[in-house]
């Protein structure tokens, strides 16, 4: 700037409506000062006016000192704007926002003659600016912080502007949608009614809100539905248009569905009220108000709304009241745990008909521990109550004729003991009376026998064919007597054999039978087999006489011109055999089973062969008494086990003996 003109510069220095002083570019001493200056710099014009620059300003001189003096030497200005900086007004320290211009003013020859200072007091700008510029970092702040989804669209195309994380987060996208048409960046947006919602608020400037509206996005590949509160407010520019939308989203899927799953489970409820025929009531304790459904009021005869519950007591059967009204009460007491239960009869006001109801009730207390309400349920057990008391009586008389049976079963069970009694005397008699019998009997055999033989002796030579055969069939007929009456008494000592139980090896029983019919077994090319056979708990001479008799039994009713064959052969009995021959339950059986192949028998026979005396055949055909099976099965049976011929048929014998395995 050239100074030549000292008169212009001094009238620009002093009407600027900035602050200017000149300083000499020697000197630094203030030659102008305007009153803007003085303003700005708040000192008096006679501490500026002529004094050294940084006398006046030692606050200033670190700042910029160095800066002066290289506009002075260089020639060249010097800005600074809105600098903040300390300053002395009235004797006290003030915060200034100051901009400030060193211009050098240069003579015809270019040299710095003097130097312009120029300050403007930006301090108000500033300090509203900051306030703008903290608000908006708040509003900034507030928007993408806030725990509730926010996002901003503008222009006709709904373009994302901005949007924070919890908005985001509800799209499943990360920040590269913003700046984005959003039916571009959320395609799956076009199937909703956002946009028309959008456009809307653009035209008309109305605020439009919604509340759970389901909205489906896309998530993780697959798509996800959700329920939003949202709200779109228009925003407008400078001019009062309208360039976009703010939208607040929340999501209340949560809720949604916590309420579609309450209303549900009330549905659910009211469904099994129903279908249980319940009724419901609810008692209000502020009021004594008693609310009935409709099912109550039926029953009970009246709507009881707006009435004090006590005037329901009446309605109950008379000895009912007091017990349900105090019950009431102690449901109301916290004591209680708000617990309500009790059974009671109704009746009805009009038809007089009788009800049996089931009450049950719970106590709602407030903070403090008062009633507020009780809600209850009520059933209709009539019928069960009618049908209980029906049983009870059926019972009583059931009882009664158990009673009658149970006595009738004493006096039987006395009869019975007696008969045992008696029983036990005759079988004891008849023991006797058989051994006795079978021994005194064979005194009289013998002499017959003997005195046979003498008579033979003397008169041999005199008798003729036909009285030689009497002599013989005499003598045949004492030899069969005699074996008879050993079997019987064989048979009738079985009872007798009660000596203790001790291991006996079938292996070892089953080999001496075979031994005592080696001659027999010769004779007839007889062959018999068995697998092993095991070792129980028995008596061992009735085992004997059990595969003597069994054996021999195979032996003698043998086919002519027919190989004997006899086979013993042993295996665990099923469950379905143990009962098919009516034997103990959970006890384990050995079946022994002897088959052969001689004559057998007709089915028809294998129960009453085991019968005493029982023959199937003449004495002519096979010599025997009849007591051998009879034998058998007596044997088995004192051993706690049986013994059938079930599978016997005409082409062989087959005989099953049970025994248990441990006795």
């Amino acid at each position: 700037m050239n100074i030549d003109n000292q008169q212009e510069l001094y009238l620009l220095v002093m009407n600027a409506p900035v602050g200017i002083c000149v300083l000499d570019a020697q000197t630094l001493k203030a030659e102008i000062v305007n009153d803007s200056f003085i303003a700005v710099a708040g000192k008096p014009r006679e501490a500026i006016l002529g004094n050294f620059y940084w006398d006046t300003f030692p606050e200033a001189r670190p700042h910029y000192e160095s800066a002066l003096a290289g506009v002075i030497l260089k020639g060249s200005p010097y800005s600074n704007s809105e600098a903040e900086r300390k300053v002395i007004r009235g004797g006290k320290e003030e915060t200034v926002y100051i901009t400030l211009v060193y211009a050098p003013l240069k003579d015809t020859a270019g040299e710095v003659k003097k130097v312009a200072v120029w300050v403007t007091d930006n301090t108000l700008q500033v300090i509203q600016r900051q306030k703008v510029e903290e608000s908006e970092k708040f509003a900034r702040t507030v928007f993408y912080n806030s725990p509730v989804a926010k996002l901003v669209y503008t222009g006709p195309d709904m373009v994302l502007h901005q949007a924070n994380e919890k908005m985001l987060e509800i799209f499943g996208k990360g920040d590269s949608i913003i700046g984005k048409p959003i039916m571009e960046a959320v395609p799956e947006m076009k199937e909703t009614h956002l946009f028309g919602a959008y456009q809307h608020v653009l035209k008309t400037g109305e605020i439009h809100t919604q509340t759970a509206s389901r909205i489906m996005f896309i998530k993780n590949g697959s798509p996800y539905y959700g329920y939003y509160d949202y709200t779109y407010k228009p925003l407008y520019d400078a001019k009062g248009n309208i360039y976009g939308v703010i939208c607040t989203a929340i999501d209340v899927t949560e809720e949604v569905v916590a309420r579609n799953k309450l209303q549900e489970a009330e549905q659910n409820m009211r469904g099994a009220v129903e279908l249980a025929q319940l009724g419901t009531w609810s008692i209000d304790v502020a009021s004594n108000g008693l609310t009935y459904s409709d099912r109550l009021i039926e029953w009970f005869g009246y709507d009881p709304a707006a009435q004090d519950y006590n005037e329901v007591i009446p309605i109950l059967l008379e000895e009912d009241q007091q017990r349900v009204a105090n019950a009431v009460a102690w449901g109301l007491n916290p004591e209680s745990g708000g617990l309500y239960d009790e059974t009671y009869t109704i009746i009805h006001p009009t038809t007089e008909k009788k009800r049996i109801l089931h009450a049950q009730g719970k106590t709602v207390f407030d903070p403090e521990g008062k009633p507020v309400r009780m809600n209850g349920t009520a059933q209709d057990i009539t019928i069960q109550m009618e049908l209980q008391v029906e049983l009870e009586n059926q019972l009583q008389e059931r009882t009664e004729e158990i009673a009658a049976v149970i006595e009738e079963l004493r006096a039987t069970n006395e009869e019975l003991e007696n008969t045992n009694v008696q029983l036990i005397h005759s079988n004891g008699e008849l023991e006797q009376f058989a051994y006795i019998a079978s021994h005194d009997l064979q005194e009289p055999l013998r002499k017959i026998s003997t005195f046979v033989q003498l008579l033979e002796g003397k008169i041999t030579e005199q008798l003729d064919e036909k009285s030689q055969g009497y002599i013989n069939k005499i003598k045949d007929a004492t030899s069969r007597m005699g074996k008879l009456i050993r079997d019987v008494l064989a048979y009738s000592a079985l009872p007798k054999e009660d000596a203790t139980f001790v291991e006996v090896n079938l292996e070892d029983t089953a080999r001496n039978a075979l031994e005592d019919y080696d001659v027999v077994m010769e004779r007839t090319g007889a062959q018999v087999t068995w697998n092993e056979l095991p070792v129980i708990k028995g008596i061992p001479l009735q085992m004997s006489q059990l595969f003597f008799n069994l054996i021999g039994n195979a032996l003698k009713f043998i086919r002519p011109d027919v190989q004997p064959k006899i086979d013993i052969h042993c295996s665990i009995t099923s469950p379905e055999e143990i009962r098919s021959v009516h034997l103990k339950e959970g006890v384990a059986y050995y079946k022994i089973q002897f088959s052969d192949n001689g004559i057998g028998m007709k089915p028809a026979d294998t129960e009453k062969i085991f019968n005493i005396f029982q023959k199937l055949h003449r004495k002519s055909e096979f010599a025997g008494t009849g007591i051998g099976l009879a034998m058998c099965k007596k044997i088995v049976q004192n051993h706690n086990g049986e013994i059938d011929a079930g599978q016997s048929n005409e082409n062989g014998a087959v005989f099953n003996v049970y025994l248990p395995q441990n006795i």
